[in-house]
């Protein structure tokens, strides 16, 4: 748990950087970075006091760590959260979620626009353990509101999403959530609290692949689980605690070294994703954009109220199909052909056979994935490098 009572009125830059730190005895001005599988007591009596949350203190790396308890705090401090959970990945964080806060018989509302792994979970895995989840197409919060039943208690959402980067009504779905007793879920991992904070429009639990924008350099996998103490920290704590999908110290250490460039790298990607959509717009061989940054986006209005800028994804289907779409990519020389995202490095990958692969095609259908589609995120290269690379298969 958090305590940000010393946080108070620090902009997120420099929450970025201080948040969380604890120095030891040795003084170390950066993290510390504690490898050690468990921790010594002081006596037979400590140790059992520990054990039986009795007196606070580490334990044992599966479920307390200092290293990752910087990340948990610093985190939180960032989205304005009392409690993060740590996680070995952003699917184990939903995974975590889940299994902290539903049972069998439970009914989850969520996007057909989210991630493929996700759209797996919900509708397979969670599935056998009695948990059944109905897939709302499109933004209208209606969607969402037909589709509640007395057993609802959780909504799920990516905003933007993976990869149309459609944006939605925080602040209507939570008021849905609330009204039928049920809480609301956000994935930020497209925004990350530089852009976004969906706590703060009304949300109880915020998602995190910290494998994205929080390292932002590709390096580790990490996730994070974060809202009020006795939705995340009674809730999700418990299962993390037994099943053990922990973040390790090590990857704990690399993400928070890369938080503390975290606005600084935003605001450079998305303005370089506006001018390279914009671009985009104009090529005859494009059919449609999507980013939420351009007057042409569905939700535009709304994402200028929900975010800082349009975020650092830009998504775009071409006329031919995935004839057209693999020539695109298949020409690049500099952008990394990989579906990974949230890299210094950009990105480019063909969804309809990678991220969103192994869903159905109907599920590909409803979420709107074509065969056309491309999905690109932005890096720190020279936008006009990055436009001369896509030339080669436009």
């Amino acid at each position: 748990m958090t305590d940000r009572t010393d946080l108070q009125g620090l902009s997120l830059d420099t929450l970025a950087v201080r948040a969380g730190i604890e120095r030891s005895q040795f003084g170390e001005h950066a993290e510390a970075l504690y490898l050690t599988s468990s921790f010594v007591f002081k006596s037979a009596a400590e140790a059992a006091a520990r054990f039986s949350n009795q007196q606070p203190g580490n334990i044992y790396s599966r479920f307390t760590n200092p290293t990752v308890t910087v990340f948990e705090q610093r985190l939180a401090a960032l989205e304005g959260a009392e409690c993060c959970i740590a996680t070995s990945s952003g699917m184990a964080a939903i995974l975590s979620m889940a299994m902290g806060l539903l049972k069998a018989g439970d009914h989850v509302v969520c996007s057909a626009g989210v991630f493929g792994a996700t759209v797996q979970l919900f509708g397979g895995i969670l599935k056998r353990f009695g948990i059944d989840t109905t897939f709302v197409s499109g933004t209208d919060p209606s969607g969402w509101q037909a589709a509640m039943r007395p057993q609802t208690r959780l909504l799920y959402v990516e905003t933007p999403s993976n990869p149309l980067t459609e944006v939605y009504d925080i602040a209507a779905l939570a008021e849905i959530a609330r009204r039928g007793g049920a809480l609301l879920a956000v994935d930020n991992c497209f925004c990350s609290p530089a852009l976004q904070r969906p706590l703060d429009f009304g949300a109880d639990v915020v998602i995190h692949s910290a494998t994205k924008y929080l390292d932002g350099q590709g390096r580790v996998l990490g996730g994070a689980v974060l809202g009020k103490k006795e939705v995340i920290y009674e809730g999700v704590l418990g299962f993390l605690r037994t099943a053990g999908p922990t973040l390790s110290a090590f990857n704990a250490w690399v993400i928070l070294k890369g938080m503390e460039t975290l606005n600084i790298r935003l605001q450079a990607q998305c303005a370089s994703a506006l001018r390279l959509a914009q671009w985009l717009e104009q090529q005859p061989q494009v059919a449609r954009v999507y980013y939420p940054g351009l007057p042409s986006h569905p939700q535009h209005a709304l994402a200028m109220k929900q975010q800082k800028s349009g975020g650092g994804i830009v998504s775009f289907d071409l006329k031919g199909g995935k004839e057209a779409a693999w020539r695109v990519i298949d020409g690049t020389r500099l952008l990394s052909i990989t579906a990974n995202l949230g890299d210094t490095k950009t990105t480019i990958t063909h969804p309809a056979t990678t991220t969103h692969g192994r869903i159905s095609p109907e599920a590909r259908a409803a979420a709107g994935i074509g065969d056309g589609l491309v999905r690109i995120a932005v890096g720190l290269e020279g936008i006009e490098d990055i436009q001369a690379d896509l030339l080669r298969g436009l």
